[in-house]
């Protein structure tokens, strides 16, 4: 597992969670000659094996790739630059690679850039912990459930939105700007090759539908559901009849089915923390900030984040004051755009229910921003710059 610090030992930072912004921040300080402890709660088969985002932008693969870490990405990630949109009103693909800065997404399934980030970590010799709960963090000594205390200078929170990193940051007072987009989604992880060459976005009276590939044989699909909708109501067949209704196979063609080996419900829900940190605690990744799945910007806020705070600790580690204050001014305002433009697609995505007249209005509107999505090329290079960029 790496090297192992003496019990009692101070180490520079300790990291809570190995997720990618723990494992990328941990392997940038170790580059920088830093010296750290990640902590993570969940057995390594559970880190390794869990199916989430797989939409790396440019800037992501560019921090990877100058840090070593992008062998994986160069090796299995496939280059992705369109995206298709689908309603009533008929389709229209988008290529988005050769709009705006003409950046394009890489598709990588977070698990295999995981499993990556684990082996590249013990490979420089980094203490990665599995199965160490953290129960407390208090200035730099973060308790351990039935363990050993560790204590850093530091101590690097990204254990996600519902960690006690975060827990401890609020208790210190930090205010937390929030907003529940009251919308659901289905999400449905299918061992069947893609159906389409883009990520499919559809509109439909009986709410949205998306389809992603993840890889050659593996598809997540998504479909709007009602707030509290229990995984276990939708059926297999359940699930493909209804991907085919509002996919409209019937005009666009069939979808490739195969078996559907996972099955979540996900509440978009987003917030911010007013800062990122404070004294010996500083955040990063979902921890610091939830943002809602509709734009692909989870991950690569994650990377992002880890970056700069890699920096600005190895500064405070240096004597410099300034270095984590500036951490906070800096990744703050991009957080925000990352944040606008993702309630900008939950509203171009998501239209009322119903069949009333305020119900009909919002439809319209959904279709107007549809509408001008394909036919005005200054809304193109807008949505192009921000859906690859941070």
């Amino acid at each position: 597992m790496g090297k192992r610090f003496d019990p009692g030992a101070q180490v520079g930072v300790v990291i809570v969670g190995a997720g990618p912004a723990g494992l990328v921040l941990g392997n940038l300080l170790l580059d920088r000659g830093v010296d750290c402890v990640i902590l993570e709660r969940r057995g390594r088969a559970a880190v390794e094996g869990r199916a989430r985002a797989g939409f790396l932008a440019a800037h992501s693969v560019r921090v990877l790739t100058e840090h070593g870490l992008g062998a994986g990405v160069s090796a299995r990630g496939r280059a992705h630059g369109t995206c298709l949109f689908r309603s009533e009103r008929g389709e229209f693909t988008l290529d988005y690679g050769r709009l705006g800065r003409r950046e394009v997404h890489t598709v990588h399934p977070q698990q295999e850039l995981v499993r990556d980030l684990i082996a590249e970590y013990l490979r420089r010799g980094g203490d990665l912990r599995f199965d160490a709960e953290v129960e407390q963090i208090e200035g730099g000594r973060v308790r351990v459930r039935g363990g050993e205390d560790v204590t850093g200078r530091y101590v690097a929170g990204c254990d996600g939105h519902r960690g006690v990193a975060r827990a401890a940051l609020a208790a210190r007072g930090v205010r937390t700007a929030r907003r529940d987009h009251g919308v659901s989604w289905l999400a449905v992880l299918a061992e069947a090759p893609p159906s389409m060459a883009a990520v499919g976005y559809a509109l439909h009276e009986r709410g949205f539908a998306g389809h992603m590939a993840r890889t050659e044989s593996v598809t997540r699909y998504y479909l709007q559901c009602p707030r509290g909708t229990d995984p276990a109501d939708w059926s297999e067949d359940r699930v493909w009849a209804e991907l085919a209704t509002r996919l409209r196979t019937a005009e666009f063609g069939p979808l490739r089915e195969g078996a559907v080996i996972d099955k979540a419900v996900v509440d978009l829900r987003s917030d911010v923390l007013q800062t990122p940190g404070a004294g010996h605690l500083w955040l990063a990744g979902d921890a610091a900030g939830l943002i809602s799945p509709s734009a692909a910007k989870g991950a690569n806020l994650a990377v992002l984040q880890a970056e700069r705070l890699a920096l600005a600790l190895e500064r405070a580690l240096a004597g410099d004051a300034d270095g984590l204050a500036g951490y906070a001014a800096e990744c703050l305002p991009r957080v925000w755009r990352a944040h606008e433009f993702s309630h900008w697609m939950s509203g171009l995505l998501h239209g009322p229910a119903g069949d009333d007249a305020e119900a009909r209005y919002g439809r319209e509107l959904q279709y107007a921003r549809l509408d001008s999505l394909r036919t005005s090329r200054a809304h193109q290079d807008f949505f192009a710059e921000n859906y690859t960029g941070i």
